[in-house]
């Protein structure tokens, strides 16, 4: 991956600063620490929004003082049952265009949402525990859902978020992020604060939540509920390692299925026509 100057000049400036914080307050470092850690690198670029959305009737949920806006569309034929697509961090729900037209074509309604600090969403940063919640909102006011698409990070809160959702029948995982102490680790490899920062991070963010740190493990998640899970991965992708996928396939659970595909790496996988096709039967089965 390669870094821009402007990036290197910003982990620059991160890095002293958090590093001098410590110092002072381990616990205002290891904020601030994870305050950067989840702030989309990208900032919210406009995008311009794909023909299918002008179709849409938009949505919107206050949630933390933030406004969360989302899409429906509605099948001509309904089937009475209601997908919500989750794309992943840094990115934004009119990456999955190509989803919504062959889905309320197969009768189902589809609801889309921009985590926030994503898209048209306010906010500056979001954590898993966060969109876990928009998810239970979503389920609550516009559900109930039958199946969730998440893709990544909306993938990892989305099996957090089903723990709590007795109605969802379906989950399909798109290259989730499996370990959030693997997503931890890389962030530090680019953002040298050393260990001990990374450490009083995890502190940090346990505190927040009252949950261990392997609570946000998407394998964690999958093994504890019985909901039907199709979970598709590249054997290349750098992001989201296969090799953490490796330990919940050898689990042999009865109620995943694994898609493994090689070459179409973090992004390309969800583009990918087989893939789709692959996604569409699981939840039409």
């Amino acid at each position: 991956m390669k870094i821009k100057l402007a990036q290197r000049i910003a982990i620059m400036y991160y890095t002293t600063k958090i590093k001098t914080i410590f110092a002072i307050s381990k616990r205002s470092a290891a904020k601030q620490a994870f305050e950067l850690f989840c702030t989309p690198y990208s900032g919210k670029p406009k995008r311009k929004a794909p023909p299918i959305f002008e179709q849409a009737t938009e949505l919107t949920i206050i949630q933390d003082s933030l406004a969360i806006k989302g899409w429906q569309w509605n099948p001509e034929v309904s089937n009475d049952k209601k997908i919500l697509i989750l794309h992943g961090f840094d990115s934004c729900s009119y990456k999955f265009d190509k989803y919504v037209f062959p889905l309320t074509k197969l009768g189902f309604t589809v609801l889309a949402f921009d985590a926030p600090a994503h898209g048209i969403s306010e906010g500056k940063r979001v954590n898993a525990l966060q969109l876990k919640n928009t998810i239970l909102n979503i389920n609550q006011l516009y559900g109930e859902l039958y199946a969730i698409i998440g893709h990544s990070f909306g993938g990892l809160a989305s099996a957090l978020a089903i723990e709590e959702l007795a109605n969802i029948k379906k989950l399909v995982l798109i290259a989730p992020a499996v370990e959030t102490i693997r997503a931890i680790d890389n962030f530090f490899s680019f953002v040298p604060l050393g260990n001990s920062i990374k450490n009083e991070m995890i502190h940090y963010i346990q505190s927040l939540s009252n949950q261990k740190i392997n609570y946000y493990s998407t394998s964690r998640a999958v093994a504890d509920y019985t909901v039907n899970t199709l979970w598709l991965h590249d054997e290349e992708d750098w992001i989201c390692p296969y090799e953490d996928v490796k330990r919940i396939q050898n689990m042999q659970l009865n109620h995943v299925e694994f898609y493994i595909t090689k070459g179409l790496g973090h992004s390309k996988i969800y583009r990918d026509s087989a893939v789709k096709e692959k996604i569409f039967n699981f939840l039409l089965d």
